[in-house]
C-alpha cells in the first residue's frame, strides 16, 4: 500500500498586510513505496533487527531564496504557478526496527551504487538494492546501530545490467538551451567501435542526430595540440543497450596510444545542482521530522567515497550544507580519497559529474579549483584569498566536522597535498579546529583486487585502510555526538620533511626493484571556461584554456620505498615489500609515461639473503627482519597496536588485521621468485 510521509513545510499562503507570503518548502512530500524487513529479520547486536524503506523525495526549490541562489541555472528552469522548480529522487533507508534515535549515515552514491557498504561492511549489495544478510557484509554498520540512508543525486550514470536498480536523479531540465560539449576517451586496445562516455557514464549527446559538424581529434599526451580528424572517416553509431552512452566507429579503428577528444553541440541541459540540493534538503527534512513512526536521529553524518567524496566538497564550497532556514544539515562528514577536495564540478550548464582529471586524462574538465584549503589561502596567481568552506556556516556562525583521508595514490594521481598546502606548494596550511587529515600511507584508492599486471607493469597494492575507514566513522561518530576528540591529524608535510617534488622522490626511492617512478604527477592547470564560468556557471570556452598549473608534491619514500608521515598502516610498519602510491601502464597500452588513475604497486622482499643478492634487491630480505613467522606475527600485532592506540584501527579487527598479514606472509614464502604473477597476493585462487 501506497503511504505518503508528512510534508516538510506544507505550501500555504497568507495575506500579511497585502503582501501574500510564500512558505517554504524544499521538500513537498515523502512517498513510501516499499516497507519490509531487512535480511529477513536478522538482528544485529544490540541494535537489534533493520528494516528498509525505499521510497521517493519530492522537492519544491523557489530559485528566490538566498540558500537557492547558487544552484546553476535553477532560476532558468521550469517553474509552477508559485515559482517553484520541481524534481524528485528515490531513496533507500536501512534502519533499526526498535524505534529509538539514531546517528543517521548518508552515503553519496557513487556514479549510482552503494558504496559504504563495499568498503565498510566488506559487500556491497547485489543489484545495488541491499535486502539479504550477505548484501550487509559482516553487518558492521548495523552493529554498530547506525541508520544508512542512500539516494539520487546525478543523472549521468549509464545503464547495468537489468536487474540492477542504480540510484539516478531526473534533474530539471532548460529546454531548447545549447551549448557546446567535450568528450574525451582513450582505448586500452585497438577498436572500431569506442563510446565516449565518461567512466561508468553517460554524456550529452548531439542536439542535432549525427551531427555533421561534430568533430573529432587525436593527441598523445593532455598537453599536446589537437589534431583533427576528418569527418568523413567515422560516424555515430547506435548505443550498445538502449539508454547507454554514445559511441562512434573510426576507419582503421581507434588506436592505444591515443586521447581522442569528440565535440560538438548539445542541447537541454540539467540542472546538475539540483542534485546536491535535493540531499540538502532530503537530510533537512528528516533531522526535524519523524518518518513512518520512528524519531528523528540524534546525530547526522555524511559519507563519501572518491566522486561522492568531491561532491560533499562541493556542497561545503557551495553552502549546500546549510539549509533554507539557516541550519546544518550534517553534523559531521567523512571525505574518503576526494584528493584536492573537489571544490568545483557537480554544479554548472552541461556538466559530467563523472569525469576527472588523473595524470592521463580529462585534464579540461571541472573537478579541483581554488581553495583547496580549509583554512583560507591565498593563490598567487589569481590574486585571492579564500576557503573551502568559506559559505558554509550555519545562521549561528556554526561549523561541520570534518574528516578529509586520502591513500598515498591520491597524491600521485589526484592533487591530494593541496588540502594541506599552499597552491604553490610552498608553505603548510594546518587545518581548522572542525578539521581532521589523514593520509594513509601505502594504500591504494581501493584496497587492491586485480590478479594481472596488465594493464599496468607492477602487481597492486593489497593495504588493507578500509579497517582504518571503520575506526575514522566511529570516531567522527563520537566526535559530533558525543563531543569526544577525534584522532590527531596524521598526514606528510613540508614542516615533517615527509613532502616532498617528484623529481626528489625519484632521486631517493631505492633502486633495483624492477619498477620506477613515475616521471611526473597530476598537476592540474587552472582552466578558463569564459568570463561568465565564474560567476554564472556558464561554459563560453569549450575546451578552456589552460593557465598556470597548482604545485603538486608527493610523500617522501623510506629506504624502502614506503612512504613516509601520515597513517602509517600495518603494512608500512610491519612491511612485507614496498607498497608504492603509482603503478605506471604498461607500454603496450601506448601510455607507458602514465600511471593507473586508482592503483599503487606492491613489490615483496626477497625471502633469503641469497635471494635478495642475486636480484640486486637493496632492501634487507624477509629474513633479516623477521628471522621466524612468530617474530612477524609480533611485528604485525605491535604495529596494530600502535593504531588502536592512536584510535585509527578498532580493536575487533586486530584478528582481522593478524589474519590478513600472516596470510600474505605465508604466501610470500611459498611463492616461487620467478612467478611474475599476481595471485599470491590473494588467499583464494
Amino acid at each position: 500500500m501506497l503511504k505518503l510521509g508528512r510534508m516538510a513545510s506544507a505550501m500555504t499562503l497568507a495575506v500579511l498586510g497585502g503582501f501574500t507570503v510564500l512558505a517554504q518548502a524544499a521538500v513537498e512530500r515523502i512517498e513510501i513505496r516499499e516497507r519490509v524487513p531487512f535480511a529477513a529479520g536478522t538482528s544485529y547486536g544490540e541494535a537489534g533487527a533493520y528494516e528498509k524503506i525505499r521510497g521517493v523525495a519530492h522537492f519544491a526549490l523557489d530559485p528566490r531564496e538566498r540558500a537557492n541562489a547558487g544552484i546553476v541555472d535553477l532560476g532558468r528552469a521550469p517553474r509552477d504557478e508559485y515559482g517553484r522548480v520541481h524534481f524528485s529522487s528515490e531513496f533507500v533507508l536501512l534502519r533499526p526496527v526498535h524505534g529509538k534515535p539514531t546517528t543517521l549515515i548518508y552515503d553519496v552514491n557513487n556514479r549510482g551504487g552503494i558504496a559504504m557498504l563495499g568498503q565498510i561492511n566488506g559487500r556491497s549489495p547485489a543489484n545495488n538494492d541491499p535486502a539479504t544478510a550477505e548484501d550487509a557484509g559482516d553487518g558492521f554498520l548495523m552493529r554498530h546501530g547506525f541508520s544508512l540512508l542512500f539516494s539520487a543525486w546525478t543523472w549521468d550514470v549509464a545503464p547495468g545490467a537489468p536487474a540492477a536498480r542504480p540510484l539516478v536523479l531526473v534533474p530539471p531540465v532548460l529546454k531548447g538551451v545549447q551549448g557546446r560539449v567535450n568528450n574525451e576517451f582513450i582505448v586500452n586496445a585497438v577498436s572500431d567501435i569506442a563510446s565516449y562516455a565518461g567512466m561508468r557514464g553517460l554524456t550529452y549527446e548531439p542536439a542535432t542526430p549525427n551531427d555533421p559538424h561534430a568533430q573529432l581529434t587525436r593527441r598523445r599526451r593532455p598537453e599536446e595540440p589537437r589534431r583533427p580528424i576528418p569527418r568523413s572517416s567515422w560516424q555515430f553509431v547506435e548505443p550498445a543497450q538502449a539508454g547507454g552512452p554514445g559511441r562512434i566507429r573510426l576507419e582503421g579503428g581507434f588506436q592505444t596510444g591515443v586521447i581522442y577528444e569528440l565535440s560538438y553541440v548539445a542541447r537541454d541541459p540539467y540542472v546538475a545542482g539540483a542534485g546536491m540540493a535535493g540531499i540538502r534538503d532530503l537530510l533537512s527534512y528528516l533531522r526535524d521530522h519523524p518518518l513512518e513512526g520512528a524519531p528523528v536521529p540524534k546525530n547526522i553524518l555524511m559519507f563519501g567515497i572518491s566522486q561522492s567524496g568531491r561532491l560533499i566538497g562541493r556542497m561545503l564550497h557551495d553552502g549546500l550544507n546549510v539549509d533554507e532556514g539557516g541550519k546544518l544539515v550534517f553534523d559531521g562528514a567523512y571525505l574518503h580519497v576526494p584528493g584536492a577536495g573537489g571544490s568545483a564540478g557537480f554544479n554548472s550548464r552541461f556538466v559530467q559529474p563523472t569525469r576527472h582529471p588523473s595524470m592521463l586524462e580529462e585534464h579540461d574538465y571541472p573537478a579541483d579549483a581554488f581553495p583547496f584549503t580549509a583554512a583560507p589561502t591565498r593563490d598567487p596567481v589569481m590574486g585571492k584569498t579564500a576557503s573551502t568552506l568559506d559559505k558554509a556556516r550555519d545562521r549561528q556562525g556554526r561549523l561541520p566536522k570534518l574528516f578529509i583521508a586520502n591513500t598515498s595514490t591520491e597524491f600521485w594521481n589526484r592533487g591530494a597535498s593541496l588540502v594541506a598546502t599552499t597552491p604553490d606548494g610552498g608553505l603548510d596550511v594546518a587545518p581548522p579546529e572542525n578539521v581532521r587529515l589523514y593520509g594513509l600511507m601505502g594504500a591504494q584508492h581501493y584496497v587492491g583486487r586485480s590478479r594481472t599486471r596488465a594493464p599496468f607493469t607492477a602487481c597492486v597494492s593489497t593495504s588493507d585502510h578500509y579497517t582504518t575507514m571503520r575506526a575514522l566513522v566511529l570516531a567522527l561518530d563520537e566526535w559530533t555526538s558525543q563531543g569526544k576528540a577525534p584522532p590527531a591529524s596524521a598526514y606528510p608535510s613540508l614542516n615533517e620533511h615527509t613532502l616532498t617534488s617528484v623529481a626528489d622522490y625519484r632521486a631517493v626511492f631505492p633502486k633495483g626493484l624492477g619498477i620506477t617512478p613515475p616521471e611526473q604527477n597530476l598537476r592540474e592547470p587552472r582552466l578558463k571556461f569564459g568570463w561568465r564560468y565564474e560567476r554564472f556557471g556558464i561554459a563560453d570556452t569549450v575546451p578552456p584554456k589552460q593557465g598556470a598549473e597548482y604545485e603538486t608534491l608527493v610523500p617522501v619514500p623510506d629506504g624502502d620505498g614506503n612512504d613516509k608521515g601520515g597513517v602509517r598502516l600495518v603494512e608500512v610498519q610491519a612491511p612485507l615489500g614496498t607498497h608504492t602510491g603509482w603503478n605506471l601502464r604498461a607500454p603496450d597500452t601506448g601510455f607507458g609515461w602514465a600511471t593507473s588513475r586508482f592503483d599503487g604497486s606492491f613489490v615483496p622482499f626477497a625471502r633469503t639473503e641469497a635471494e635478495r643478492l642475486a636480484a640486486g634487491d637493496p632492501r634487507p630480505s624477509l629474513a633479516e627482519r623477521y628471522p621466524t613467522r612468530e617474530n612477524f606475527a609480533d611485528a604485525v600485532r605491535g604495529a596494530a597496536e600502535n593504531l588502536i592506540r592512536a584510535r585509527l584501527l578498532l580493536p575487533e579487527d586486530l584478528e582481522r588485521t593478524m589474519a590478513g598479514n600472516l596470510g600474505l606472509y605465508d604466501r610470500i614464502q611459498q611463492r616461487d621468485p620467478a612467478d611474475q604473477g599476481c595471485n599470491y597476493l590473494y588467499a583464494t585462487p
